[in-house]
């Protein structure tokens, strides 16, 4: 099964690296009429960099866990040479790129402005996101969370371009392409916080200008740890965490319910439990991971699963019966506490 969803995700690629979700077969979407370069194998085509990054480190942590390499055949080859083209693309370093976006909607996180393009933004090496994991628009488009999903992801795939594929060329395409994207990032998206210190910002252009908030979806900044892309008591991201779980997030909601992030996607007042398992993901503290376990087991309006957003005041207005994305993170978190010992933070249950 693993092997399957990983070669299947490696041929989407193929299809078409820009795209964020696919049809079984070239069956035609709802939003086949979307202003972009739309093929009949595409649900939808809204470039998130970390719709190439996911994909990679599945097929990585897959080949360390099993030590199956068969799955890094001429599909891979080919769809790592796409994303990191694609990549390159969206450095805008040759102009505004290949991609552009919009759509005909009363959602203005649902397209780009500037005729698909987005805001203007400064070629400093930092890779372009029209769109958040949430399929919400950037403001600005060099997305800084799934800026450094792309670094190591970038590094995941060099080791197995020239581990597996003897391909030591394409490796060093990879590192190179890493290392300039991590360069840029500790130079423009850094920034001094009156309040929490030097923090990582949201998102931002190259030219000065930053959002200081976080999302709930992962990539987010407060997920940078749980999918190792910074350590995790690294002082910056510390910084930066605090930011993120504080009344100085803007996105950050607290009620009767509970606390946690949220986002435009949904709107203001509704929390994410995926924030609150990122939370978890991300704490080095027993009575703050304990926290969060209360807060999710009852937040689930007595249904018994995990949904996308609930009302910081009353659980029972929330959105989506089941969210797959959601259920399986609170999976992981339970297995992850007991494979850290940690089994005795359930017994608030």
């Amino acid at each position: 099964m693993l092997e399957g969803t990983i070669r299947r995700q490696f041929k989407c690629l193929c299809i078409d690296p820009f795209a964020n979700a696919f049809n079984y077969g070239p069956t035609g979407s709802e939003w086949i009429s979307d202003n972009t370069e739309m093929k009949p194998e595409l649900h939808e085509r809204k470039w998130e960099i970390d719709s190439a990054c996911y994909p990679i480190r599945l097929a990585y942590e897959y080949w360390k866990k099993t030590g199956d390499s068969s799955v890094f055949d001429s599909v891979w080859l080919e769809a790592i040479g796409k994303v990191l083209a694609t990549f390159r693309d969206q450095q805008r370093k040759e102009g505004k790129g290949s991609y552009y976006f919009t759509r005909v909607c009363d959602a203005q996180y649902d397209m780009k402005c500037n005729y698909g393009y987005g805001n203007p933004v400064n070629p400093v090496g930092l890779i372009a996101s029209a769109f958040r994991p949430s399929d919400d628009a950037t403001i600005f488009d060099f997305l800084v969370p799934s800026n450094f999903f792309a670094v190591t992801s970038l590094r995941k795939a060099a080791e197995i371009l020239e581990t597996v594929n003897g391909n030591s060329a394409l490796a060093g395409e990879c590192r190179a392409l890493a290392d300039e994207v991590e360069d840029a990032l500790y130079k423009y998206a850094v920034v001094n916080h009156p309040e929490f210190g030097r923090i990582f910002a949201y998102e931002v252009d190259g030219f000065g200008n930053a959002l200081l908030s976080d999302d709930s979806n992962v990539p987010s900044l407060l997920a940078m740890a749980y999918l190792g892309d910074i350590d995790i008591n690294d002082e910056i991201y510390q910084n930066t965490r605090n930011f993120v779980l504080s009344s100085s997030n803007p996105y950050r909601f607290e009620g009767a319910a509970g606390a946690g992030i949220g986002g435009p996607h949904i709107g203001p007042d509704y929390i994410w439990p995926m924030s609150i398992m990122m939370r978890a993901f991300t704490s080095t503290s027993d009575s703050e991971i304990q926290d969060c376990i209360m807060q999710l087991m009852t937040t689930d309006a007595g249904t018994g699963f995990m949904h996308e957003a609930f009302h910081v005041d009353d659980p029972a207005h929330y959105t989506r019966d089941w969210f797959a994305w959601q259920n399986t993170l609170f999976g992981e978190l339970i297995l992850k506490l007991i494979d850290d010992g940690k089994v005795g933070l359930l017994d608030i249950i």
